[in-house]
């Protein structure tokens, strides 16, 4: 079975008009995330699809090794710059082919959210800037953007307007609040706009964060069929 074929898909309750892709962090699940569906209204759960994937099992170098699921190694507390290459390729590749996939349902490039927490989140950012065709928006939850020199080479002309929603806990000890704003600096000086959120809380998800998460989504899904409309 592959990854895709392995993620929990949450369908709304009319005809999917958008979708949202949503990968969780480090040695969490597809389950992770998968509570706070119901908390975003009932016009996003009546036509939007919610895809939430696994991450493979690999093992963690900083975790001495261990092995869990994860979307890429990490080899150091410098996490923006020492995120490991090829697996952050690999899990993006795995990210488009559910992109493809949504596609493939009858859902149009423009109606798909790339979304993810931690490593997720990091994971979205680099496949969505990247993707060749305009998305309809980037969320990072407590996150940051690995493979920064590449990005500037390696960015979609077709994303450099795509609505980003970065959030950040003020206590997060994990990936400190100074690398998701270094990211967020880093961006909007490649000319991207970036909606920020900062909350009181640590490498975690809060209920005003929610909300905002729910509002942004509204928003950046406005079409025929889709919530807003």
């Amino acid at each position: 079975m592959s990854e895709i074929e392995k993620s929990l898909i949450i369908e709304p309750r009319e005809k999917a008009g958008a979708s949202v892709i949503w990968l969780h962090g480090l040695g969490a699940d597809a389950h992770d995330f998968e509570p706070i569906v119901p908390e975003l209204g009932e016009e996003l759960r009546s036509s939007v699809r919610f895809v939430f994937p696994f991450a493979p099992y690999r093992p963690v170098t900083i975790n001495g090794g261990m092995v869990m699921r994860a979307w890429y190694d990490i080899s150091d507390t410098d996490l923006a710059r020492r995120a490991d290459e090829d697996g952050v390729r690999a899990s993006a590749a795995i990210l488009s082919d559910l992109v493809d996939a949504e596609l493939q349902s009858g859902v149009s490039p423009g109606g798909i959210v790339l979304a993810g927490f931690s490593q997720g989140g990091a994971i979205a950012l680099h496949a969505g800037l990247r993707y060749p065709q305009p998305l309809a928006g980037i969320l990072a939850l407590s996150s940051y953007l690995p493979l920064r020199d590449a990005t500037r080479r390696e960015a979609s002309e077709a994303n450099r307007k795509v609505p980003i929603f970065m959030a950040h806990g003020s206590q997060d000890p994990v990936v400190p609040l100074s690398t998701s704003e270094s990211s967020r600096e880093f961006l909007t000086g490649l000319g991207y706009v970036v909606e920020t959120h900062t909350y009181p809380m640590p490498h975690s998800v809060c209920a005003e964060e929610v909300r905002d998460i729910r509002d942004w989504l509204s928003r950046v899904l406005i079409w025929s069929g889709s919530p807003g409309a």
